[in-house]
């Protein structure tokens, strides 16, 4: 697709929702989840830099970060079970 049309349809749909408004609930919905997941990846940031001595580690993927950041503390201690003792 040519660049000026891809500008021009965002442009249309900002304008679009800032005439007609936005539906707030599913963006509130998917704004969480997203800083959830972003969380989940720092703990696990932290995890790699803390548990590297140890050895310790798990790959940082949005898979590995939905279930730190969803599940919280808990999630990471399961991932690095699951990481240590299953694989």
């Amino acid at each position: 697709m040519d660049p000026v049309v891809v500008i021009s349809i965002l442009g249309g749909l900002i304008l679009l929702l800032l005439i007609i408004g936005a539906p707030t609930k599913p963006l509130r919905f998917f704004g969480q989840a997203a800083v959830k997941i972003l969380i989940g990846a720092i703990f696990l940031f932290f995890l790699n830099s803390f548990g590297n001595s140890f050895g310790i580690y798990v790959p940082i993927n949005i898979a590995t970060a939905a279930i730190s950041g969803l599940l919280g503390l808990p999630g990471v201690v399961a991932l690095v079970a699951i990481q240590t003792w299953i694989i």
